[in-house]
């Protein structure tokens, strides 16, 4: 796990996993925690899963389900977004693999979903892409997620790569964004952090809308309530006035 801090956050922390085996189960695992955090007060969830394929290979998810509206993790991150809820999901590392796809809840068109560069701002070849079945771009946005920075279990500095680390770093941005906008809601988060993004105007499968610049996105708000906040009566002094 990696964390990106927000100077005045606090965590809770899910596991939804079972090493010993693939199943759809761990699809409501997980539903079942989103569910709990909500109980929680939690403002963003950032996931590092993905499912498409299990032990059971009936329960396989297809290309055609990627909808963002079949599998049950993604309806539930709709109906966690609708309740005002920010989730930031990991692309997936299949980008090279003949199935190079997303996954749930990744599909979800609620969910900003996260792609990975390198330090050079070019795509990883590991990075999942889109497009979702219905044909939206996926994934959303790219953060750095090639020999990422992080804090390994023996608490020392270390280098990984994977949208594991990608989709932290850009839920801890976003998290701070929302703590320095506290009245934005969680739809027009994901638009600021969409529209300031590099690629914004050209977005593409594999980069999505590109790298954010999430200090762009902070500033454009800013300006615009200072430009509100002047709208008030003009005095002059003195009056009348000459020269």
């Amino acid at each position: 796990t990696t964390l990106f801090r927000s100077p005045a956050a606090s965590y809770w922390l899910f596991r939804t996993e079972d090493e010993e085996y693939e199943s759809r189960l761990e699809i409501d695992n997980w539903v079942a925690a989103l569910e709990q955090a909500d109980s929680a007060g939690v403002d963003v969830v950032n996931t590092s899963l993905g499912y498409t394929e299990f032990d059971d290979s009936s329960q396989n998810f297809t290309y055609a389900d990627l909808n963002g509206r079949t599998a049950r993790n993604s309806l539930a991150a709709v109906y966690a977004a609708r309740r005002g809820m920010l989730l930031v999901n990991s692309a997936g590392n299949e980008g090279d693999d003949s199935w190079h796809y997303i996954s749930t809840p990744a599909d979800a068109d609620s969910v900003l979903t996260v792609g990975s560069v390198s330090a050079n701002r070019l795509i990883s070849t590991f990075s999942s892409f889109g497009p979702t079945a219905d044909n939206r771009i996926k994934p959303d946005i790219c953060a750095m997620g090639t020999n990422s920075a992080l804090i390994n279990v023996f608490g020392q500095i270390a280098y990984a790569s994977g949208t594991s680390f990608s989709g932290p770093i850009m839920a801890g941005a976003a998290t701070s964004l929302w703590q320095a906008l506290p009245t934005q809601t969680n739809v027009a988060l994901m638009e600021l952090i969409k529209s300031h993004a590099d690629r914004y105007t050209s977005p593409d499968n594999q980069y999505g809308f590109g790298i954010p610049d999430v200090w762009a996105s902070f500033n454009s708000v800013v300006s615009n309530h200072e430009v509100m906040s002047r709208n008030e009566p003009i005095r002059y002094y003195p009056n009348p006035v000459s020269n």
